[in-house]
């Protein structure tokens, strides 16, 4: 402190001037210090402690983040792996953004740390399972954004540490069952999303653990009925959606939600609903039935605070038999909104101009009565549960998992529905392993050392969709496998010993849309192997050791949306085979060993096609006219490590969201000129840097000066850009840039 003192009564007596100038140079050493501190490929905007790190092909989180940032976006980076405490220099984090980061698997404790953050944003990545601690130490988050990956299953406690959290988002994802108490730890949660998964089955105490929630969102599942008993839990819900589910039937009390005021049940299957469906859900305003197949409705008893039905486009039969629906609809003043398709006088006439003596029955045929519900089975079915398994009636769920069983046992309750056997060391499924189990709709066979799938071993599964059967020793198929399960939609073969795609193995799956043959040793795409699946959606044929694709391979699988091809043994496009795939939206190349690239070669599917990956190729040469065709409608393309110097012209990519330029040699003279007015132009991190000549190398193509000295320079730049202008030149221009400066406080770093 003495030592202290002497500098202080120097600075007193300095000059007021002075005085005044000390808290800027202050601020200025502590921008400058921030800045040089900024990694690589990023922003550091210091006055509002933002850090960007947009598309910049990193393969870790930096760990030179200034420690005060409170916002940082990684978006379109290539992490693989979130590890432990990747974000323990950032401690001051409240928004984190790591969309488009190709993230596979979060570590335990991957978060660790970050007890300030309120908003995590991990969509469009490829998790496929989240662990118990992989989001640990968020005690204050309040969003959490999960969309678009692969998550499949959530262990019990994965949400267990996030007891602020307000918004839950789990659409598109491959879950498929909710077990009890899955949800456990979320007591403030308000709205969970779960739309667009593959959900079917519901544990009766999936929700229990949500006292706060206010909104749900099922809709596009596989739910064939409604989950009464596990929405029972919801009382304070007040929104439910549950539209473009198979649900055919709401039976008598269905519903007993205290606090639901709009349900929305529209674009389902529904061909009759019981009188007291809702009855115990007493607050219910709206009630959404459009796009269904009932033919009418009886009077809803019990509610009686109805304000809204929306019944349009359903077949109603306006006869007699509607009658006391629509005096129903009169009595208790509900708004209905619907037309008559039959009887062909009153066809298109809407529900509330009718009057009951245009209702009549006289010279019709009696309809047909609606769908009656099916016939539940009796607890369990009419079998036990096998001796070592696990089997719940009320979800209709049986689990066999890692019992070290040698045979795939029976006797599993007739209503089954999911059942899980993995780990367990089966080797072979035998003829008629599953007898008696109609409604199974999901099998887990992962990790059973099965060598042999037996003609017949999937008899009698009428009902199954997804069949699993990852990390085993299979190297061939026979299509007599799969006879008897033609609803078979997702088949996943990831990690098994195919050496080639077993031809015709697919012609008695008709219904099949996504097959994973991922890492395997498949050598060749042959014509033939793909019969039989004309549905397919999504094929997934990473990391395995493919060189040739017939020009007719994929011609069957004419709805192909997704193909990836990444880390095979491709030295080419295969642009015959991409011929005939009028619906390809996503094509994958990555890390295949492609040089050179000819002209037109996306050209068959160029009208559909919007990600393109061609990343870490070592490509060497695309042709001018590589891109022929393709346009606005790419949202996305990689680039990034590769070994050209230049690319076609892509001034025509005006739908661009994701470019990718990290870590490719461009050669920095007046051929690269077109690209580089053309980067000025977009708002967009693409990472391109020179890597030649000399006097360039490592400068950001965007802001090297070796333009300047080609001969048509000037004629479109940017004003701020050409440091040689003349001042008259450097007036401001009326017409409005490309581009906005920095923001004050940003400090860029160098590349």
């Amino acid at each position: 402190m003495s030592g202290l003192l002497p500098s202080l009564q120097g600075w007193l007596t300095l000059p007021p001037p002075v005085l005044f100038l000390l808290p800027r140079l202050w601020l200025s050493a502590l921008g400058t210090t921030a800045a040089a501190r900024c990694p690589t490929p990023c922003v550091c905007d210091n006055l509002r402690a933002h850090v960007l790190c947009l598309n910049g092909s990193l393969t870790a989180v930096p760990n030179t983040i200034p420690e005060l940032t409170k916002k940082l976006d990684l978006r379109g980076n290539s992490f693989t792996v979130i590890p432990a405490r990747a974000f323990l220099a950032t401690p001051y984090l409240t928004h984190l953004d790591l969309q488009h980061c190709k993230v596979e698997r979060l570590e335990e404790g991957a978060f660790r740390g970050l007890g300030r953050l309120v908003y995590l944003n991990l969509a469009s990545n490829g998790i496929a399972l989240l662990y118990q601690e992989s989001l640990d130490g968020l005690s204050s988050l309040q969003q959490l954004i999960l969309e678009g990956n692969r998550i499949e299953e959530i262990q019990p406690g994965a949400f267990g540490h996030l007891g602020s959290l307000t918004v839950l988002d789990l659409r598109a994802n491959a879950l498929v069952y909710l077990p009890d108490m899955v949800f456990q730890g979320l007591q403030v949660l308000r709205w969970l999303r779960l739309s667009h998964n593959a959900l079917h089955v519901l544990g009766s105490e999936a929700f229990a653990a949500l006292p706060a929630l206010r909104r749900l969102s099922l809709d596009h599942n596989e739910l064939q009925a409604l989950p009464g008993e596990a929405l029972a839990r919801l009382d304070g819900a007040t929104w439910l959606d549950l539209g473009h589910n198979p649900i055919t039937y709401v039976a008598e009390e269905a519903l007993a939600m205290a606090s639901l005021r709009h349900l929305f049940l529209d674009h389902a299957s529904l061909q009759d609903v019981a009188q007291d469906a809702f009855a115990r859900s007493p607050q219910l305003r709206m009630l959404d039935l459009r796009e269904n197949q009932l033919q009418g409705l009886p009077p809803l008893a019990g509610a009686g605070g109805l304000v809204r039905v929306s019944l349009d486009g359903n077949p109603l039969l306006c006869s007699c038999l509607l009658r006391p629906f629509h005096r129903w609809l009169a009595r208790a003043r509900v708004q209905a909104e619907g037309a008559c398709a039959a009887p062909p006088a009153l066809r298109g006439r809407s529900l509330n101009s009718l009057k009951s003596p245009e209702m009549r029955c006289s010279r019709l045929r009696p309809p047909p009565s609606p769908s009656a519900p099916p016939e539940q089975p009796r607890a369990g079915g009419s079998r036990q549960c096998p001796r070592g398994c696990v089997c719940s009636p009320d979800f209709h769920h049986g689990s066999c998992e890692n019992r070290d069983l040698r045979e795939i046992p029976r006797d599993f309750p007739e209503d089954t529905r999911l059942l899980d056997l993995r780990r367990n060391p089966f080797r072979t499924v035998p003829p008629d392993a599953f007898l008696g189990l109609k409604g199974l709709v999901s099998l887990h066979l992962q990790r059973c050392s099965i060598r042999t799938l037996h003609p017949g071993a999937l008899r009698g599964l009428e009902s199954l969709v997804y069949l699993y059967l990852t990390n085993n020793h299979l190297s061939t198929l026979a299509a007599a496998a799969f006879e008897g399960a033609p609803q078979l939609a997702y088949l996943d073969l990831d990690h098994n010993s195919f050496t080639h795609v077993p031809a015709g193995t697919f012609r008695l799956l008709p219904n099949l849309i996504s097959l994973h043959l991922q890492h395997n040793t498949i050598g060749e795409l042959a014509e033939g192997d793909l019969a039989g699946a004309r549905g397919l959606r999504w094929l997934y044929l990473a990391g395995n050791a493919i060189r040739h694709i017939a020009p007719a391979a994929l011609a069957p699988t004419k709805m192909l949306e997704k193909l990836q091809l990444e880390g095979n043994h491709l030295s080419e496009v295969p642009t015959a085979a991409l011929r005939g795939l009028p619906a390809l939206s996503e094509l994958k190349l990555s890390r295949n060993p492609i040089k050179h690239m000819g002209d037109g070669v996306f050209l068959p599917v160029a009208s559909s096609l919007q990600h393109l990956y061609l990343d870490n190729m070592g490509l060497e040469w695309i042709s001018p006219h590589a891109f022929t065709g393709l346009g606005p409608k790419i949202r996305s393309l990689y680039l990034e490590s590769n070994k050209m110097s230049n690319i076609p012209d892509m001034s025509n990519f005006t739908g661009l969201e994701i470019l990718n330029l990290q870590d490719v040699p461009f050669h920095c003279d007046c051929q690269l000129l077109p690209l580089h007015r053309w980067i000025n132009k977009l708002n967009l991190r693409i990472g391109a840097t020179c890597g030649s000549p000399a006097e360039a190398q490592g400068l950001k193509v965007k802001l090297s000066t070796t333009f300047q000295t080609c001969p048509d320079w000037g004629q479109g730049e940017a004003g701020e850009n050409n440091p040689n202008k003349t001042k008259a030149a450097s007036k401001p221009s009326k017409k409005k840039r490309s581009g906005k400066p920095p923001a004050r406080g940003f400090s860029k770093s160098r590349a």
